[in-house]
C-alpha cells in the first residue's frame, strides 16, 4: 500500500473519533467556537514540541519559501477554523453519519478548488462523478427541514454541511500548497512543519476570538480537559496525517481515499449514539460514495 493511501486511511479513522468527541464535547460544556479551540490548544504545542526535538536531535536540511508557505497556512488554517465551526453546529441538528456525510461534499469541492488555485485537472469521469455527489447531498439535505428541488439546498443543515464541505476543499488545497513550499526530501519533515505552523496560528488566532466575543469559554475549555485533550490529540495525528499525504499525492485523491470515513460515520452512530439512519439517508450516503469511488478508480 502506497504510504498516501494509508495516511489518508488513517486521518479518516482519527478524524472521526475527534468528530465524537467534539459532538459530546457541544453538547455537555462547550461552544462550537470552545469546541473547535479545544482541537488546537492540546495540539499545537504537541507539535511544536515534537518539531524542536527533531530539529535538534537529527538536524535535517530544511527551509520555508516564505510568503507562499504563510499565506497558503494562514487562508487554510482560518478555512479549517470556519469549516470545524460549521461542523460542531452541523452535530447539533443532525446525527453524526448524516452530518458527516453532508460535509463530505468536501471532497468534490476540492476537485474544483484544486483545478482554481494549483491547476490541478480532473477527467471526464471526474465531473459526472461530482453530478452524482450533487445529487446525493440534495437528498441529504432534505425533507427533513422543508422544501423541495433546489430549495434543499437552502435548508440551515444543508448551508452548514456545504460550507464546511467548501471551507474544508480550500484548507485541503491549501495546505497541499504549503507543504510544497517546504524544502525538504523528507514528506514527514515537510508534513510535521506545516503542521506546527498552521495549527500555532489557529490557536492563537482562535483564542483572540474567543478572547473577545466569548469571554470565559477558554476556562471553559481547560477545564474540560479530560475530553478536550482527546480532541486534540487525535486532531494532531488526523491533520499530520492529511498533511503526509497532501505532500505526496493530489489533495483531491487524498480526500477521496478518505472518504473511507462515511464507513467510521455510520459505525458510530450506530454503536455509540444509538441514533437511527433513515432509507433515504442511506440512499443519499450511497450516492456520494459511488461518486467518491468514480474519483478514485477513474480520475
Amino acid at each position: 500500500m502506497e504510504l498516501w493511501i494509508a495516511a489518508s486511511l488513517a486521518a479518516a479513522l482519527f478524524q472521526t473519533v475527534r468528530f465524537m468527541l467534539q459532538k459530546h464535547l457541544a453538547k455537555v460544556s462547550l461552544s462550537a467556537a470552545g469546541a473547535t479551540f479545544a482541537r488546537f490548544v492540546y495540539s499545537a504545542p504537541v507539535a511544536v514540541l515534537v518539531l524542536l526535538i527533531v530539529l535538534w536531535g537529527a538536524r535535517p536540511e530544511v527551509s520555508v519559501s516564505g510568503a507562499a508557505f504563510w499565506t497558503y497556512g494562514v487562508v487554510g488554517g482560518a478555512a479549517q477554523i470556519t469549516a470545524t465551526v460549521c461542523t460542531v453546529m452541523l452535530f447539533g441538528r443532525r446525527n453524526l453519519a448524516v452530518g458527516m456525510t453532508l460535509i463530505k461534499s468536501e471532497v468534490l469541492l476540492t476537485v474544483l478548488i484544486g483545478l482554481v488555485v494549483l491547476g490541478e485537472r480532473i477527467s471526464g469521469v471526474g465531473l459526472a462523478a461530482i453530478v452524482v455527489g450533487v445529487a446525493g447531498v440534495l437528498i441529504l439535505s432534505g425533507p427533513v427541514e422543508g422544501g423541495v428541488g433546489l430549495r434543499r439546498f437552502w435548508t440551515p443543515s444543508a448551508a452548514l454541511g456545504i460550507a464546511a464541505g467548501a471551507l474544508f476543499g480550500v484548507s485541503a488545497v491549501c495546505y497541499r500548497g504549503a507543504t510544497l513550499e517546504v524544502a525538504s526530501d523528507a514528506p514527514l519533515l515537510r508534513a510535521l512543519v506545516t503542521l506546527a505552523a498552521v495549527t500555532s496560528m489557529q490557536m492563537v488566532g482562535l483564542w483572540v476570538w474567543l478572547r473577545v466575543r466569548e469571554p470565559g469559554e477558554v476556562a471553559r475549555v481547560l477545564g474540560a480537559w479530560r475530553t478536550a485533550g482527546f480532541v486534540g490529540l487525535t486532531s494532531m495525528a488526523g491533520s499530520f496525517s492529511w498533511f503526509v499525504a497532501f505532500t505526496l499525492q493530489n489533495a483531491a485523491y487524498v480526500k477521496a481515499v478518505g472518504q473511507i470515513e462515511l464507513v467510521f460515520g455510520i459505525i458510530a452512530t450506530v454503536l455509540f449514539f444509538r441514533e437511527k439512519i433513515s432509507g433515504r439517508e442511506f440512499a443519499g450516503i450511497g450516492l456520494l460514495a459511488i461518486s467518491i469511488l468514480g474519483l478514485i478508480v477513474w480520475s
